[in-house]
């Protein structure tokens, strides 16, 4: 995405200092996970979101290792944010730099009812206040381990999505990963270099 980054710089939006503490324990965040598809019509603080991207690829070392697991430390997932209703931030389709913990944006406007129709109708990916896609680069992960390299990024891929359900969980949020959509029309609609395949759409919103 360095191409790609170069051209969003003057869009760079930092996020909020992620949180390391907090009052929900990882135990109780395990046992209330669920999968939620509705969710109130409020939107999200920008703390939330920031801490939801963090949990999802942010930096937790000094080296620069991430929040989950990666095989040989390639890190092939790509984390975009399809946003409706952030406070202080616009509405449009953005991609997280976990770097410098930022988001890039790629374009403004509500995209989330044309997500929605990718996602062959699925209402609660419209209705949330922001949608996470979590995308990768088959490439940096198969050019070290060949085929065996495609199951790698789809591990990665669990290890992500389980990452931002319980860190919702915590934040007293819901969310739910959706698998069935159209992936040419998700690429489009995000504006997705050819290279970056979408895996998963996590619509996040608050409890009812």
């Amino acid at each position: 995405m360095k191409a790609k980054e170069k051209k969003f710089n003057e869009n760079k939006i930092s996020l909020e200092k992620p949180r390391t503490k907090g009052p929900v324990s990882l135990e109780e965040a395990i046992l209330k996970r669920r999968s939620q598809r509705s969710y109130k019509k409020a939107p999200l603080s920008f703390f939330e979101i920031s801490q939801i991207l963090w949990s999802a690829q942010g930096i937790t070392s000094s080296g620069g290792l991430r929040a989950v697991p990666s095989a040989g430390v390639l890190y092939p997932l790509e984390i975009f944010l399809v946003v409706g209703e952030v406070e202080n931030l616009k509405a449009g389709v953005y991609h997280y730099d976990p770097e410098s913990h930022s988001l890039l944006k790629i374009k403004e406007g509500d995209f989330r009812s044309e997500l929605s129709m990718a996602a062959l109708g699925q209402s609660w990916v419209e209705e949330a206040p922001a949608v996470l896609v979590i995308g990768g680069v088959f490439e940096r992960t198969t050019k070290k381990y060949g085929e065996r390299g495609v199951r790698y990024v789809y591990m990665e891929v669990g290890h992500a999505s389980q990452n931002v359900y319980l860190q919702a969980t915590a934040l007293g949020l819901g969310t739910v990963a959706v698998g069935a959509f159209d992936d040419e029309r998700v690429k489009e609609i995000l504006e997705l270099p050819k290279e970056v395949s979408p895996f998963y759409l996590m619509p996040i919103g608050k409890l009812e």
